[in-house]
């Protein structure tokens, strides 16, 4: 055994034995991603680096980065060597771009398959698909109101994830898209997830193009492992952080504004 472990670190250190570890942690493991826009502001910021954490919902086939071409062979048709469960309502999500699947996005599932939506005046009105009774136990009266028999939740994710947001300055005067304000009813198809940016009214998302199939889920963010401004200065305060982390950062600075 010791012999092994030996041969295997002078392996490693040969140029060849670098890349093929390097490729299989990019693989299967962790894959470097920098935030290119503010449609996450403010949980996550134009400059952030972090690490993708690529088994979080099932295994990816793998592709060779910047070339984005596949490795292995997809039978299934799924994105998938390994299934795996997808995003649950609120996790912050990297994946493929539907319209151009070489294109990474990173966006918040605020809908999984089977629940209804819609957007009115900007608010989002979410009916998960367990029902009325599962709305009624989870969620607070306040933010319940009845259309037609269905129970719908108002604003369902602001409460725990802080960074979500709008800008006041964009009214609907006709000079932006409809759908940042109004949205008609939903249902999320089956094996799909609608994305939404926590900078609502910055964000191209789900609204403009419709929900996401799991075969182009990648993964979610692990932890921020550099970050800079726009001028190239570093911001040391969000560096090792995870999303978790900062959101909580924030509650807390909401609760002493109070």
């Amino acid at each position: 055994m010791k012999d092994r472990l030996i041969k295997f670190y002078h392996w490693s250190n040969t140029w060849t034995g670098t890349i093929v570890i390097v490729l299989l942690v990019i693989f299967f493991v962790a894959q470097a991603f920098v935030i290119p826009s503010g449609s996450m502001k403010n949980t996550l910021l134009i400059g952030d680096h972090l690490f993708v954490k690529k088994f979080a919902y099932g295994v990816p086939t793998p592709h060779i980065p910047w070339l984005e071409i596949p490795v292995l062979p997809d039978p299934d048709g799924d994105g998938h060597l390994i299934r795996g469960e997808g995003p649950k309502r609120g996790d912050i999500v990297i994946f493929r771009y539907p319209v151009n699947p070489k294109i990474h996005y990173v966006k918040r599932c605020v809908a999984v398959d089977g629940d209804m939506l819609f957007v009115h005046n900007k608010d989002l009105y979410l009916h998960p698909h367990e029902g009325n009774e599962y709305v009624r136990k989870h969620y607070p009266k306040d933010s319940i109101i009845e259309i037609e028999g269905y129970l719908w939740v108002k604003n369902p994710y602001m409460k725990d994830h802080p960074g979500i947001h709008h800008d006041p300055k964009i009214i609907n005067d006709g000079r932006f898209p409809q759908q940042i304000f109004n949205f008609p009813p939903i249902k999320v198809p089956k094996g799909q997830y609608f994305m939404m940016g926590d900078n609502r009214d910055h964000s191209n998302d789900s609204r403009f193009w419709g929900p996401v199939p799991y075969k182009l889920v990648v993964g979610k963010p692990w932890f921020i492992y550099w970050s800079w401004d726009e001028n190239y200065i570093p911001r040391w305060d969000r560096v090792g952080k995870t999303v978790h982390q900062i959101e909580e950062e924030m509650k807390e600075a909401r609760r002493g504004d109070r």
